[in-house]
C-alpha cells in the first residue's frame, strides 16, 4: 500500500538500472526535458559521461511505467581535493523527466532510489548543481558554506545551487575541499547558469 503523499505516477513506477538498449530513449528524455535550447548539449553530456572512464563508477537509473521510460538520472564519480583517500564522492548530473509527467514524482523517485543505492555502496557525499528549492526536499544543502568548493566558481547569486548531501554521518564538518569531477563534466560551460 502506498503512502498518501505518493503521487499516482510514483505508485506505478519501476526504477531500474539503465541498459545499453535504453540509450536512444534516454537521449530522447533529456532532449524533451531540456528543450531546444539546452537539450542537445545535455544529450551530448550524457553520451560523453557514459564512455568517460574518469566518470566511473557511475550509477544510471531510469524510471519506467507500462514499458515507457519517463525519466533518467546519472551519478558519476568525483574526488575531493586535496585528496581525501577515504571519501567516496559522486555528482548527480543530469536528471531529466519527460515534460508530460513532470511534477508527478518521477524525478523524486529517481533521486530517492539513487541515494539509497549509493548509500548501500558506501558513497559518503553526493553533490549537485541545481534548483535549491527542489533538491533541498531530498536532503541536499548548500555546499559552499560547509566548506565544499565547486569545480568552477559559482556566481554569488547562484551559490545556493551548489549543494551536497551526506550519505555517511559525520563526514560533513570533518572534511572540506574542492570537488574534482570527471573530465567530461570538468568544462566551465557545465558550471554556468
Amino acid at each position: 500500500m502506498s503512502s498518501p503523499k505518493q503521487s499516482k505516477q510514483e505508485m506505478y513506477l519501476k526504477i531500474r538500472h539503465s541498459t545499453a538498449a535504453d540509450r536512444l530513449t534516454i537521449s530522447g528524455i533529456h532532449a524533451n526535458a531540456f528543450g531546444e535550447e539546452q537539450g542537445q548539449e545535455i544529450v551530448e553530456l550524457v553520451n560523453d559521461l557514459f564512455v568517460d572512464k574518469t566518470a566511473k563508477p557511475l550509477l544510471s537509473l531510469v524510471a519506467e511505467t507500462n514499458a515507457r521510460l519517463l525519466g533518467h538520472i546519472l551519478f558519476t564519480a568525483a574526488q575531493l581535493q586535496p585528496k581525501h583517500q577515504e571519501t567516496s564522492v559522486r555528482i548527480l548530473a543530469p536528471l531529466a523527466v519527460l515534460s508530460d509527467v513532470q511534477g508527478e514524482g518521477v524525478g523524486g523517485a529517481l533521486i530517492k532510489e539513487g541515494l539509497k543505492q549509493l548509500t548501500a555502496s558506501r558513497v559518503d557525499l553526493v553533490f549537485v548543481l541545481g534548483y535549491p528549492g527542489y533538491y533541498s526536499k531530498f536532503g541536499f544543502q548548500t555546499a559552499g558554506i560547509l566548506g565544499f568548493e565547486a569545480p568552477y566558481a559559482i556566481p554569488t547569486e547562484h551559490e545556493d545551487a551548489w549543494m551536497v548531501q551526506e550519505l555517511k554521518p559525520g563526514v560533513i564538518g570533518n572534511i572540506v575541499g574542492r570537488v574534482q569531477c570527471s573530465e567530461t563534466l570538468n568544462q566551465p560551460h557545465h558550471w554556468q547558469e
